[in-house]
């Protein structure tokens, strides 16, 4: 009897270290972090005649982000995404809490894939790449801007393919392009379909070395089709080129969008053209040890789209800092807007914050 038990425990031993040595292969990481901001604001404008944007607040911003990844048999790396927004209550627009998500699959030399439920598309990493301090010129606005537009009608419900960089001496080459099956809707539900509107395209490059960055990409995405005998698909097309030295950072970028015009019964809301918008901008940051300092300044024309409405040029401009103290960072930024929204005028808005990351 007790020759039998030994080799029971033998063989139930066995069989545990075979079932710990299978979960040790496809062992999964996981990880939650988070950070959380207290904003104060001040805001003064005159683009609206109830000077809605005026005034001052206390806000608290908080955010949660859940990471998991591990290895295939096949040597494959399969990781996924979530932000959550714990002050989005937008279901409509946002899916609510759930602010950005995406399932990532990296193949080695074959390139990686990637899934974008919300944001996160390889276009919309680079609709603003100016270096900053705090936040991009135009966070702090109230005019409708339209320079970060770039990536936005192709970076949720789509797929980015993504080469491995090549390397020639010292500079490195990247390639991306994403498809989005709607690009004029938001994400699918798992085994559901979005609106049917047509499908969207976006492609990117960058080389990079020695300091310098070389970049730009296209975008292709759904027009007004909706209501409308037929339409024109509209476009976006984006470049910019940075430069790094020790602690300074300078940068610039131009972007332009072909907006999609329908084509209805004539003198009715499916007869429509939207206005086409140009920009550019450049910036400037400081760095050195826990101090950052940055200026930035963002020009925007729109473009008449009928007979009846005026070209119209805003300029958005930025002074920021931060200074970090481990875990604390404190900002400030000083945001000024001329000719907010086409009208004559000025908007201006200061924030402080302080930020905790944990």
């Amino acid at each position: 009897k007790g020759e039998i038990m030994n080799k029971l425990t033998k063989v139930g031993l066995s069989a545990l270290a075979g079932s710990l040595a299978a979960v040790s292969a496809h062992a999964v990481d996981y990880a939650v972090t988070g950070d959380a901001q207290v904003v104060y604001s001040s805001a003064e404008g005159n683009e609206a005649a109830s000077n809605a944007s005026n005034g001052r607040g206390i806000g608290v911003d908080t955010d949660l982000y859940f990471t998991a990844g591990g290895e295939l048999d096949n040597g494959f790396t399969v990781s996924v995404f979530t932000a959550m927004d714990m002050e989005q209550s937008n279901t409509a627009t946002s899916g609510g809490l759930n602010s950005s998500a995406q399932v990532t699959i990296g193949m080695g030399s074959l390139g990686t894939v990637q899934f974008n439920d919300i944001s996160g598309s390889a276009a919309n990493a680079i609709d603003d790449v100016l270096p900053k301090a705090y936040e991009e010129a135009w966070d702090g606005t109230s005019h409708s801007s339209g320079f970060h537009s770039f990536g936005s009608s192709t970076q949720s419900g789509s797929v980015d393919y993504r080469l491995p960089a090549l390397s020639l001496g010292d500079m490195s080459i990247s390639l991306t392009a994403t498809l989005d099956p709607n690009s004029g809707s938001g994400p699918a539900g798992a085994g559901g379909v979005a609106a049917n509107d047509d499908a969207g395209q976006a492609y990117t490059a960058k080389i990079s070395g020695m300091g310098l960055t070389v970049g730009g990409g296209y975008e292709e995405y759904a027009g007004m089709n909706s209501g409308a005998t037929s339409g024109q698909d509209g476009s976006r097309a984006t470049g910019y080129i940075l430069y790094t030295n020790g602690p300074m950072s300078i940068g610039y970028q131009e972007m332009y969008q072909d907006s999609p015009h329908s084509t209805g019964i004539a003198g009715t809301a499916t007869d429509a053209e939207g206005a086409d918008v140009s920009g550019d901008g450049m910036a400037i940051a400081f760095s050195q040890d826990n101090l950052s300092i940055s200026y930035s300044e963002v020009n925007e024309i729109v473009e008449p789209n009928s007979d009846t409405t005026a070209e119209y040029e805003v300029e958005m401009s930025a002074l920021q800092a931060t200074y970090t103290m481990g875990a604390m960072t404190l900002g400030m930024s000083m945001y000024e807007t001329d000719n907010p929204e086409g009208t004559t005028g000025k908007y201006e808005e200061t924030e402080l914050s302080v930020s905790f990351a944990f």
